[in-house]
């Protein structure tokens, strides 16, 4: 991957992507510079389906996922570890906020 092309992806940030997005944001989860996304676009080899909106190219979210290989977001009301947490206190401990003392 080259300097320009910025740092990689995360998978916590993958995960919070919008709708669809533009052709850099495509390019850096895949590791590549966005001179060989155009490249792979012209080539008709992109890896995944992408639009032409305007003058743009924005590649739908829910295809870059399924082809980076994510399938499902994983969805918790709480960090994990804030869950875990709570989870090992003992249960006089845990209180709730929805809970109004007498």
């Amino acid at each position: 991957m080259s300097r320009r092309s910025g740092r990689p992806l995360g998978f916590a940030e993958a995960l919070d992507l919008p709708l669809s997005v533009d052709l850099y944001t495509a390019a850096r989860a895949f590791g590549i510079c966005p001179a060989t996304a155009y490249k792979l676009i012209r080539l008709g080899t992109f890896p995944c389906p992408v639009l032409r909106v305007g003058g743009r190219y924005r590649i739908p979210t829910a295809y870059l996922l399924r082809t980076l290989g994510i399938e499902e977001r994983p969805v918790y009301a709480v960090p994990l570890e804030v869950d875990a947490a709570l989870a090992n206190q003992p249960p006089d401990v845990q209180t709730h906020t929805t809970e109004v003392p007498a």
